[in-house]
């Protein structure tokens, strides 16, 4: 379908061990911590800058055992069903810069694997791997000196967006939750809008060229209903449905990719509720400076220097 798209993917099919959801201990009324430390007096602290919107770039405890409780709290309240609405950014964000800082340091990520009880370690698995799998498409190669010249913007609503993946499934056979896996990897669920490095656009990553070839777009290239339609007619053309590693090198001619994918979509067979998290992550960039992030409103029309952006937006970096 496309070059990989290697800056889109630095931001962001092993069989599936069972996890019983039921049997994971939900922890109630957890707060996402930005202390360096937890047991750290308040008055101690040193409280990342907040950006406009008053939200703060999530720390994580340099204790394994620490990290490791913090995780399964999140966890745990991302899939349950009374968690506020307003609580759930800040949980998904949370989620995902733990996952994002251990995916880069093995030693760390296997001590905090090690105090996470057993069905969690499941759960973490498919998150480091999918996160590897991406990070190995650069190779290892230096950050970003520049912003891509993005536009982040709010992605449609959870509710439609897992109607357009099912409505794909039951029209193709493609599963949801592959559906959901590309969408995420592309452009965060379509909160990224602007184009790749090869020139595809829109919410699924079509190149202008494979939009027009009859019988895979219809409708807008930018529209998250049409492009995930379209999305799962190419995967079955190029071989999705006998075998979706298949379909999934010809969306993007990478192994990582595919695999990244096939963690991702694991995870939301293993547990539909996983959606809460993947669906609430934010936009971060791999840079010379770190793991910047990139919130919903940011934009510009050119490439923007790091280190322009960290003056405007020193929240955006990821606390010491």
């Amino acid at each position: 379908m496309k070059r990989t798209n290697i800056v889109l993917l630095i931001c962001l099919s092993a069989a599936v061990a069972g996890v019983s959801t039921a049997s994971l201990q939900q922890r109630q009324g957890v707060a996402v911590h930005h202390s360096p430390e937890p047991g750290v007096p308040p008055q101690q602290a040193s409280l990342p800058p907040a950006n406009p919107a008053g939200r703060r770039y999530p720390a994580v405890p340099r204790d394994p055992a620490a990290t490791a409780r913090l995780l399964e709290a999140v966890e745990g309240r991302l899939r349950d069903p009374t968690t506020a609405a307003d609580a759930l950014p800040d949980l998904g964000h949370q989620q995902q810069v733990i996952y994002r800082v251990l995916s880069q340091a093995a030693e760390r990520s296997d001590a905090v694997r090690a105090h996470l009880s057993r069905p969690w370690q499941a759960v973490f698995d498919h998150h480091i791997g999918a996160r590897r799998e991406l990070l190995a498409m650069h190779r290892g190669g230096p950050g970003l000196t520049s912003i891509p010249p993005w536009r982040i913007i709010e992605p449609e609503q959870a509710p439609q967006l897992l109607a357009h993946y099912r409505k794909a499934e039951s029209a193709t056979g493609i599963p949801w939750q592959v559906l959901a896996g590309v969408n995420l990897v592309e452009t965060g669920m379509g909160r990224i809008d602007g184009l790749s490095v090869s020139g595809a656009r829109g919410p699924m990553q079509f190149l202008p060229t494979t939009w027009a070839e009859r019988g895979i777009g219809a409708g807008s290239i930018d529209d998250p209903h049409d492009a995930i339609q379209a999305a799962a007619r190419y995967l079955v053309r190029r071989g999705g449905l006998l075998d979706i590693r298949k379909g999934l090198w010809g969306y993007n001619n990478s192994d990582n990719y595919g695999r990244a994918v096939l963690h991702y979509a694991a995870l939301l067979e293993q547990d539909p509720r996983a959606f809460q998290g993947l669906y609430h992550w934010e936009i971060h960039v791999r840079t010379e400076a770190g793991d910047l992030w990139l919130p919903v409103g940011f934009e510009t029309q050119q490439p923007l220097p790091v280190s322009t952006y960290l003056q405007q937006a020193p929240w955006s970096a990821p606390p010491p």
